[in-house]
């Protein structure tokens, strides 16, 4: 529609020019008018068309809006694709943030590298695994910051198809305050470029240990007994014994055949812990009934074990239930009380005691007089298999499992297992239940009284 009218404005004004020209200086000069509307035209065309430009070189975007004509037109046009355009870049812009932004929200590190390998980009992730400044290293060379021998290699090799496992810089630590360890494993792209992602196998180490420790005591726990069974069943079978011989042989396997049940059944009760249901919440279990099954194995305990009985005391001070599956509440006070008198030299004093706290949890508390545990030796007093004293350990009969045992069924309630302790004084440890799982016994019959019969 622009070309029609532009040939027609040209048209007009040569018209014009001829016929301004004819009347004013004679028919035979019209041809010159022609030319000069013609000219006038290309002139008025020229300036339209400098307008645009300049209008384009200081502000696309700012273009006046087109009134007729080929220019007019194209303006529009040229508007109207920048804005087109600019709303592209900005959206290309706001996914690239919203990418970026996905990447810093990684626990992993991202760190990208040119084909010299500086590094170009990082997320904090990566700054805080290998020790970087995500903007003040920009362009340096990642093997002149991270100084690992074994990852300079595994950089300089080109091959990446497995990972390389270092030792973080000393001022990055894991979660737990451990020194971290890093997996690192590079994946080029454009061309030499390398992407590389790092990861904190601290944890995964950790439980990897653990693991391996783990196996090796079962394994240690269980020989130690078959060695002495069959060694008694050696000993039965090669030699002539007398009545009362085989009758005491027979009694000390009979000892290690109970150890060894023992320890298999506390590795059941662990594996069952770990993966079972949440306790209920509506079970409720009372606390005089706990304490007093705790007592009378207490005193069975002291009075099989210790040629002094032990001083023990047991206070309810008050009256109150806690909810939870009653086997492993049981088990846990258990625990904690036979462990003291275990470990109580005769004549020694345990006192155990059940109260309300004044923000409504509820606190089971085992005191003893024994020896005491080093404070060096209290965190690790709940792993499995974990023994100050291994002789004295299996002397007492424990399997190393029993404060384990305490600690899962105390998270699984919701509870904070306390271990206070100090050597030649004694111990003292404490289970501290949430509000929620406790509740007055008396307060609840109230409550029940006064309710209208239905």
């Amino acid at each position: 529609m622009a070309m029609p009218g532009r040939l027609a404005a040209f048209l007009c004004l040569s018209a014009a020019g001829a016929a301004a020209a004819g009347f004013l200086m004679g028919w035979r000069l019209a041809w010159a008018g022609a030319w000069a509307g013609a000219l006038g035209w290309l002139v008025l065309d020229m300036l339209r068309a400098h307008s645009l430009i300049q209008a384009m070189r200081n502000d696309a975007l700012g273009l006046p809006p087109g009134r007729f004509g080929l220019w007019g037109e194209l303006s529009d046009r040229i508007r109207r694709a920048l804005r087109l355009r600019e709303q592209q870049t900005q959206q290309a812009e706001q996914r690239l943030q919203e990418f970026l932004a996905a990447i810093q929200a990684s626990p992993n590190g991202v760190v990208l590298v040119d084909e010299e390998g500086r590094i170009e980009w990082c997320n904090q992730t990566a700054g805080v695994h290998l020790g970087l400044d995500v903007e003040r290293d920009l362009q340096q060379l990642i093997a002149n910051l991270v100084r690992d021998p074994a990852f300079i290699g595994y950089l300089a090799s080109w091959n990446y198809s497995r990972e390389v496992v270092i030792d973080a810089p000393v001022a990055s630590r894991s979660a737990s305050g451990q020194p971290m360890r890093l997996s690192v494993q590079a994946h080029p792209y454009a061309g030499n470029r390398r992407m590389l992602l790092t990861r904190d196998i601290t944890a995964l180490e950790k439980a990897e240990e653990m693991r391996r420790d783990f196996v090796a005591n079962v394994s240690h726990e269980i020989r130690t007994p078959l060695t002495v069974l069959t060694g008694f069943v050696e000993t039965l079978q090669t030699l002539p014994l007398d009545a009362d011989e085989r009758a005491r042989y027979l009694a000390l396997m009979g000892q290690q055949a109970q150890r060894m049940g023992t320890l298999v059944a506390d590795l059941l009760t662990l594996s069952r812990l770990e993966g079972s249901a949440a306790p209920p919440v509506n079970q409720w279990t009372r606390m005089r009934a706990l304490m007093a099954h705790c007592e009378d194995e207490a005193r069975g305990l002291s009075g099989r074990i210790a040629s002094q009985p032990h001083k023990l005391f047991f206070a309810v001070e008050a009256d109150s239930e806690v909810s939870g599956v009653p086997t492993e509440l049981q088990s846990a006070m258990s625990n904690l009380v036979t462990n003291a008198v275990r470990y109580t030299p005769g004549g020694g004093e345990v006192v155990v005691t059940w109260r309300l706290l004044s923000d409504g949890r509820g606190e089971f508390t085992v005191r003893d007089t024994g020896p005491g545990v080093a404070a060096e030796h209290i965190p690790r007093l709940t792993e499995r298999f974990y023994r100050i004293d291994r002789s004295r350990s299996r002397e007492t009969g424990g399997t190393g499992l029993g404060l384990a045992i305490v600690k899962h069924i105390v998270q699984r309630h919701g509870g904070q297992l306390r271990i206070e302790s100090e050597v030649g004084k004694g111990s003292r440890f404490s289970i501290t239940f949430p509000a929620t799982r406790v509740r007055e016994v008396r307060a609840r019959l109230a409550a029940s009284a006064s309710a209208p019969a239905a």
